[in-house]
């Protein structure tokens, strides 16, 4: 059964218990979840056997929810109308397992871990039987103000077994937990602010190698790739049309992604791949044909994406799809050194970093 129920902190909201049939109940949830966050498809993994309940609070600026549920996925790469307000989410992964990816990196989640997320982005969200969560959305303009550039570090994980990450996750928990309710307006800004510190902290100390670019370029390169991000199904993404919406130049743009392994085009290439490499094994896109994927995704050539799909993964998409995803690393390791080769020679060719994408359950 689906409660929303108060938990304990401020400006809370609740309804009275809701009896629903089963698909009704996964319609009932995913509503109340996506108008606390952002619009988003929910998949129940039995809707028969879905049963989860949504417990919501706010802590001055701050907005969170605890979420428990059943296997279930989140997906906001076919969500229309993605939102364009700029907030991030903190996850904290309390029970159970999960699996989030996002700008191409893929966390799996144990229990105390953290992730931060982009509320504008697409992203897949598999949560396992069992799972609860804390989820805390954060303004991206009070985010900010702890960690520089809070867009590096979406989709990166960090491990609840390490000092600074278990103090941040006790403390989220404990502010979710507490009777908050009645402290004064100032005392919650000030519990606010040291719980994101924390955060950033915890970053920084593991992921010391991120760059931090100066606040400008840093603001324009997220929102470049949030914008390529939110069109990769557009056939005409490009540099002229990315630089067109950012009201910037071209060659402006290009400095943007000048610190970055990948030019603007190659990114654009790259996440495409990404992308329909995990349609391509995943179950519910088993009755659409490989071109219609790829289609779908942009390309308007097949030879072209055929040959992309191989340069990238060591695989031709149809033996990608028949192994489930699963690729052979002598394949990858061959796949690379005839690439690097070409490239000593003077080939054309783009450099690639091949990756083994894994399965989604």
């Amino acid at each position: 059964m689906i409660y929303d129920d108060i938990m304990p902190g401020t400006q809370a909201e609740s309804t009275k218990p809701l009896n629903l049939a089963s698909r009704n109940r996964v319609a009932s949830w995913s509503v109340r979840f996506c108008a606390l966050f952002e619009r988003a498809e929910i998949m129940a993994a039995d809707v028969d056997r879905f049963d989860g309940s949504i417990e919501t609070g706010e802590l001055g600026p701050l907005v969170f929810a605890r979420l428990c549920c059943t296997g279930s996925a989140m997906d906001r790469a076919r969500a229309p109308g993605a939102a364009l307000v700029q907030s991030y989410s903190l996850i904290l992964q309390q029970s159970g397992t999960g699996r989030l990816s996002q700008y191409g990196k893929e966390a799996q989640l144990q229990p105390g871990d953290l992730l931060l997320c982009d509320n504008a982005a697409p992203l897949f969200h598999h949560m396992a039987e069992g799972s609860e969560l804390i989820v805390l959305r954060v303004p991206a303009h009070v985010l900010q103000r702890h960690l520089h550039s809070p867009e590096q570090s979406c989709g990166r994980s960090l491990p609840g077994n390490s000092g600074t990450t278990s103090v941040a996750t006790a403390l989220l928990a404990s502010i979710c937990s507490g009777n908050l309710g009645n402290l004064p307006p100032a005392v919650q800004e000030n519990l606010a602010r040291q719980l994101l510190e924390m955060v950033a902290i915890s970053y920084s100390l593991n992921f010391d190698n991120l760059a931090n670019p100066p606040l400008v370029v840093g603001s324009r390169f997220a929102k470049a790739r949030r914008f390529i991000e939110q069109h990769l199904r557009d056939p005409e993404l490009g540099p002229q049309k990315i630089a067109r919406a950012l009201n910037i130049s071209t060659r402006y743009l290009g400095m943007i992604f000048a610190g970055e392994k990948d030019s603007v085009s190659a990114y654009i290439l790259r996440r495409r791949l990404e992308v329909i490499a995990h349609q391509l094994i995943d179950t519910r896109w088993r009755s659409r044909s490989i071109c219609e994927i790829a289609f779908d995704w942009g390309f308007n050539s097949a030879p072209h994406f055929s040959r992309s799909f191989r340069e990238r993964f060591g695989l031709t998409p149809r033996e990608y799809r028949a192994r489930g995803g699963r690729v052979n690393e002598r394949t990858i390791a061959t796949c690379h050194d005839l690439l690097m080769d070409g490239l000593d020679a003077g080939s054309s060719a783009t450099q690639v970093e091949p990756v083994a994408m894994p399965a989604l359950a």
